[in-house]
């Protein structure tokens, strides 16, 4: 019987398991009744989640409890939402919850489910009929609630990062019975006035009662109706509503759609900067080659060098000229461009503002790198180590296709010279993949022993 061709240890494995869980379920959501639920000293929750036939562990980390919009307790039916880990140690899964929905969440999921369905069965979502995005939008309009956080994490990065595009906001509310009928008619004003590149729904993360307008089948079809392309970004990565589906975009948050909708001018002046390298560079290296065939035919027409001087003097003053030119035009707009820069710069209201948050999102940016220099080194540094075992191993000279010969004894001697066999005895090749038993034939007029 073959054996594996890799063993296992319980580390190994367990890291597997864990590798494909989290793998294949990054975010979900599992309803049922809470169950054993402690917490110790640490301030963790620990608790099991059952329905009438199976149960899974869970676990709510302390710094996650102040999202809860109420006490955790035995018996209470709820949606947790989060994701699916394994702890190595005991080779445990379990359910590391990111938020808890109650009050009913059970059936709002149900109704959630159905006119999902219902409207992916219409073709509602097909990505077919999803319309394209502008890459440079000139204006871009949010409909929101003027006072949450979202819309100025939104218009905070759109202004960081690409000045150009004018921002209006359409007042509307975002929570509660009368939020849908408003998000309606602020999109149907939108489009009427057709004076906007993009429509962005824009509301900050909640409990799903809070993000219930958003799953209204009228508001859904508002959306494919609309003619100017709407992106949905509402709540938080984990939340996902109707018109997530039928926007033609979702993005994961507000400030997750402000990043995807607009370009970063600082990139594009460094493009800029570096196609006008390009080009220079590319103009004279043409300059320099016409130079070198005009040089080379002077000297076959030797006799004609008056006039091939004055044409090659004239071509190197055009090829200068032109450079001048085109240096001058990119620097013109270059300097208008970060003209145009600082003018709305100095005439940000929040630019003083945003500095502490963007102090605090560059120390966190230098945290993440650290980070992940030093994974980066770790891993670096256990490649190494496999690639030495693997060149020292037996095992790889035996892949390359060389065999170990040993004696059928008890020893099981490993042949090293023609001599240690006679004629007719039997031996063992040892290969990458299995052994095999072969005869030694006698030697054939003094030439050297050979194996069959």
């Amino acid at each position: 019987m073959d054996r594996p061709s890799h063993i296992y240890t319980v580390s190994e494995l367990n890291k597997q398991i864990r590798s494909l869980l989290e793998g294949r379920f990054p975010f979900i959501s599992v309803s049922g009744e809470v169950t054993d639920l402690r917490k110790p000293y640490s301030g963790h929750i620990y608790f099991t989640l059952k329905d009438g036939q199976a149960q899974v562990k869970g676990v709510l980390f302390k710094m996650q409890q102040r999202y809860l919009a109420e006490p955790l307790q035995n018996g209470k039916q709820v949606i947790c939402r989060g994701r699916i880990s394994v702890y190595e140690p005991r080779g445990d899964y379990q359910l590391m919850v990111d938020a808890v929905d109650f009050h009913g969440a059970g059936n709002l999921q149900a109704a959630f489910e159905q006119l999902k369905k219902k409207l992916a069965t219409e073709g509602l979502f097909d990505e077919k009929v999803k319309k394209e995005l502008p890459k440079f939008p000139n204006n871009i309009t949010l409909i929101t609630s003027p006072d949450g956080a979202a819309v100025h994490d939104f218009i905070k990065i759109a202004k960081r990062r690409y000045p150009n595009t004018t921002l209006t906001i359409v007042p509307v509310a975002v929570q509660g019975h009368q939020a849908p009928a408003e998000i309606i008619e602020a999109l149907s004003t939108v489009n009427n006035l057709k004076a906007t590149d993009i429509v962005v729904l824009c509301r900050g993360g909640g409990s799903i009662e809070d993000l219930w307008c958003f799953n209204d089948e009228q508001l859904a079809r508002a959306i494919r109706r609309s003619c100017i392309p709407v992106v949905s970004a509402v709540g938080h990565e984990i939340d996902f509503t109707i018109a997530d589906f039928a926007a033609d975009l979702r993005a994961p948050t507000p400030s997750g759609a402000a990043e995807m909708l607009l370009p970063d001018a600082m990139e594009l002046q460094k493009n800029i900067a570096a196609f006008n390298n390009a080009l220079l560079q590319a103009l004279q290296r043409t300059i320099r080659e016409s130079e070198h065939r005009f040089r080379y035919s002077r000297q076959r027409l030797s006799h004609m060098a008056h006039p091939v001087d004055t044409l090659l003097l004239k071509v190197s003053q055009l090829g200068m000229t032109l450079e001048n030119n085109i240096f001058t035009g990119l620097e013109r707009k270059r300097l208008a461009l970060q003209e145009q820069k600082t003018r709305i710069e100095r005439h940000n209201p929040t630019s003083v503002l945003s500095a502490h948050s963007q102090r605090v999102a560059l120390l966190e940016q230098r945290m993440t790198h650290a980070v992940f220099m030093l994974l980066q080194a770790k891993d670096l540094q256990y490649k190494n180590l496999v690639g030495v075992l693997d060149a020292i191993s037996p095992l790889a000279t035996l892949a390359r296709g060389y065999a170990i010969a040993r004696k059928k004894d008890r020893a099981r001697t490993i042949i090293t010279d023609a001599g240690q066999v006679t004629g007719g005895e039997k031996i063992e090749l040892q290969v990458q993949h299995g052994h095999i038993l072969c005869r030694v034939e006698p030697a054939i007029e003094n030439e050297e022993t050979v194996t069959k």
